[in-house]
């Protein structure tokens, strides 16, 4: 990419990019802070997206690990004012209980966004029985609903 390229992007554009990639490149001792030095952009939507990115990419390397625990304490600590970020390291929080077989209740599940009603009806695991259950009978859509059932009947078969 050339210098001409960037002549018409916004430059919320361009430092969403810069964004994710610091964010990609933090090490464990700098990324809190990094996180909030990102929320502190004035573009809170662009900022918070690209926060999200972020969470989303660490939560999927971490969620099994004991290491979990903390990062997401010092993550909640961060985005604490952030609605949305805080509902994302729930959701987040409640897909490593159904997955982990940790305490996790069906109101809750059913609660929660499409997007994970959609990823615990996908992936929650060979274990899962009881989410598929809850979800095929209470996801929020068809297609989370239906994606329940078929990852309920590929597990009964095999």
């Amino acid at each position: 990419m050339n210098a001409e390229d960037n002549q018409g992007e916004p430059a919320e554009h361009a430092r969403f990019a810069a964004y994710l990639v610091e964010l990609e490149q933090v090490g464990a001792a700098g990324e809190m802070a990094l996180v909030g030095r990102v929320l502190g952009d004035p573009d809170r939507v662009m900022a918070e997206a690209a926060v999200v990115r972020h969470l989303d990419r660490r939560a999927a390397q971490l969620w099994p690990e004991p290491a979990w625990e903390e990062w997401a304490a010092a993550v909640g600590r961060v985005v604490t004012r952030r609605p949305f970020l805080v509902r994302r390291l729930k959701e987040w929080s409640l897909f490593r209980a159904v997955c982990l077989r940790l305490p996790w209740s069906a109101e809750d599940l059913l609660a929660s966004s499409d997007w994970l009603q959609l990823k615990a009806a996908a992936g929650a695991g060979p274990d899962a029985l009881d989410v598929l259950d809850v979800l095929a009978e209470g996801g929020r859509t068809k297609r989370i609903r239906n994606t329940a059932r078929v990852s309920r009947a590929r597990q009964a078969e095999g």
